[in-house]
């Protein structure tokens, strides 16, 4: 028992692993449907808070193996260190990019409200970069899909 729980824990820090059903399949991928809830959705309070969120999302998958079909109950997997990079990607360098513009700012003679204007506007051709830049993003953070067995 204290082996298998251990192998599931080493496992889990390598990858990360959702619960979905396949919503459209094209010629070169498989859309599926898997829902992200927050860390207190399980909560046994949860009907009574509103702090508790779920989101139903659509994960674009790369596979022309014909295996899957619509509304097959599949799971998602993809590396842990990939769902790191994406958060300081997404999160964590256009803060410090913020933070930095509004240092420099100060230290130019800015007023406080310009180097936080500053500081929020650069956030525009970034997160614009890194929509343009999605289909190089989509070959770095791969997902694979496979059947759950009933």
């Amino acid at each position: 028992m204290l082996l298998f729980c251990y192998v599931e824990i080493t496992n889990m820090k390598n990858s990360i692993h959702h619960s979905g059903v396949v919503e459209k399949i094209d010629d070169h991928s498989v859309y599926v449907k898997i829902v992200q809830l927050s860390a207190c959705a399980g909560c046994h309070a949860s009907s009574l808070c509103m702090a508790a969120d779920s989101q139903e999302k659509i994960i674009e998958i790369p596979d022309s193996s014909g295996l899957y079909h619509i509304n097959d109950s599949v799971t998602v997997c993809g590396q842990s260190s990939l769902g790191i990079q994406a958060v300081c990607l997404a999160f964590v360098l256009p803060l410090l990019l913020v933070i930095i513009i509004i240092i420099l700012g100060t230290f130019s003679k800015w007023s406080e409200s310009v180097s936080a204007l500053a500081g929020l506007l650069l956030l525009l051709p970034y997160y614009g970069a890194l929509y343009f830049l999605r289909d190089r993003l989509k070959k770095i953070f791969i997902f694979t899909v496979k059947k759950t067995e009933n």
